[in-house]
């Protein structure tokens, strides 16, 4: 029979969609009709090859389905805001609010740059994943290293999630619970109780879902809530500040004592950890609708600039309300008469709404953990959308552990500090960093100056990570003495 067809190589990378398109262009349909019948024959020869083309991920293309650009920035802005925008204020009161700002545009475009560097060689190679495209740039111990740090990560931010949602609701050593508040004392008041109530109730249905496209509408939902606490911390701050019952805030950080200085210190890795999404960049690409390395760029540029003007307005307007007594954890900071009119009901829709946001957010970070636990483990196993029982019992082991990490770690900034100097710089900007040098340089596609922030990003990273936990151990070392 003859074809214009011919067989694929075992080797070969092809591109695969999930679209309805047409394998050819007839020009009426008595060719149509022939040509099909050669084309059955190419897939008869197609069945006896060995290879899986669910091996093969999808690089470039439409798909006529899957999210849009804004369902991807809200997925996006999702993976980055989260409770890293509680312990903001706080490292204003640190830095001051000159160097604070500053650190906060810094980060933004290191981070974008570091996106966008990713993006584009994951498409380059052909990455369906983060870990894929460092075993592409390093070989398979960094791609276990890589997973590891977006396991210690995930699973960091996840814990801290659950003791703000504990914080919040049953309240903390110093501070009132909401539910104390409204209901007096009660099973509310068991701290462990409620966020296992909240845990199986709320967030194992939305972490039981296999696609991060079905969580879009959450991501929405989340980053509106966002919003309405930065918008409602900013107006506050606004009408104190005309008022004049606002205290001068401080500039510049302070360098009097050991205690500031280790501060410092600890601070910074913080502000590394801000504008951490890069594990949830390949899943939110692969499913675009029609996506490619500009469309994807287009998406991390917008969601760069709205968390920049959500961070800058949480942090200064968050630090110039509570000052020198501004918490790790500023929503705590909400359970007290804040010097305005209906200052317990603003106190009520600022933790309540970012209660109600942390729980939208959850998912989001739990699917890209479950994923790389799933590749790790599983290595070669159908994905998990393929398999319903391994995904569900991965997910059930992963809540039991981060409830379990919940009930131990102290506070977020405990938690903060930690994954900020170790996992979370080594995911935002060592292992992009070493991904553009290293495959730039095999596919020559890295210019002059991008080989220089590349440079830029891993030095800047080595130091963080050096200085931040130094200052982690001292300030341990420190408070035990």
């Amino acid at each position: 029979m003859d074809s214009s067809y011919s067989v694929i190589s075992k080797k070969s990378y092809v591109e695969l969609q999930k679209q309805h398109t047409k394998l050819l262009p007839p020009s009426d349909e008595e060719s149509f009709v022939n040509d099909f019948d050669d084309s059955r024959c190419l897939v008869e020869q197609a069945d006896d090859l060995d290879f899986d083309i669910a091996d093969y991920p999808l690089s470039r293309g439409k798909s006529s389905q899957g999210s849009g650009i804004y369902g991807a920035v809200f997925n996006l802005t999702t993976s980055i805001i989260g409770a890293g925008i509680m312990a903001l204020p706080a490292t204003m009161k640190v830095l001051g609010l000159v160097l604070g700002f500053v650190l906060i545009l810094l980060m933004a475009v290191l981070s974008e740059i570091s996106v966008e560097l990713l993006i584009r060689f994951s498409v380059l190679y052909k990455s369906r994943s983060y870990g894929e495209v460092v075993q592409f740039a390093m070989g398979k111990t960094a791609r276990v290293l890589s997973e590891i740090c977006i396991i210690v990560n995930n699973g960091g931010v996840l814990v801290v999630y659950l003791i703000i949602m504990g914080d919040v609701m049953s309240g903390s050593l110093h501070h009132i619970g909401v539910l104390d508040q409204w209901l007096g004392n009660g099973f509310w008041d068991h701290r462990k109780v409620l966020i296992l109530v909240v845990m199986v109730v709320f967030l194992a249905p939305l972490c039981a879902l296999n696609k991060i496209d079905s969580l879009s509408v959450t991501s929405a939902a989340s980053v509106a809530l966002a919003v309405v606490f930065v918008v409602v911390c900013f107006a506050v701050a606004a009408i104190k500040l005309v008022e004049g019952t606002i205290d001068t805030p401080r500039m510049s950080p302070d360098f009097s004592s050991k205690e500031a200085i280790l501060d410092l210190l600890v601070v910074i890795p913080i502000m590394s950890n801000a504008y951490v999404c890069h594990f949830n960049v390949q899943p939110i690409y692969n499913e675009l609708e029609g996506r490619s390395p500009h469309k994807m760029n287009k998406v991390g540029r917008i969601t760069t600039a709205i968390c920049v003007v959500v961070y800058a307005s949480t942090a200064i307007s968050g630090y110039l309300l509570f000052g020198v007594a501004t918490e790790a954890d500023i929503l705590t900071n909400f359970d007290q008469d804040l010097g305005i009119r209906f200052s317990s009901a603003v106190n009520y829709v600022v933790r309540i709404g970012y209660i109600l946001h942390l729980v939208l957010v959850f998912p989001v970070i739990h699917f890209s953990l479950r994923e790389t636990v799933n590749t790790l483990l599983f290595e070669g196993s159908p994905p998990l959308s393929e398999s319903k029982k391994r995904s569900l019992g991965l997910t059930l082991v992963l809540l039991a552990l981060i409830y379990i990490g919940s009930t131990m770690i102290p506070n977020i900034w405990t938690a903060f500090k930690f994954t900020g100097a170790t996992s979370a710089v080594s995911l935002g900007f060592t292992f992009p960093a070493l991904i553009a040098l290293r495959l730039g340089k095999q596919s020559n596609t890295l210019s002059f100056v991008e080989r220089s922030v590349s440079w830029l990003m891993l030095i800047l990273a080595v130091v963080v990570s050096i200085v931040g936990t130094v200052g982690n151990i001292y300030s341990i070392r420190s408070k035990s003495d």
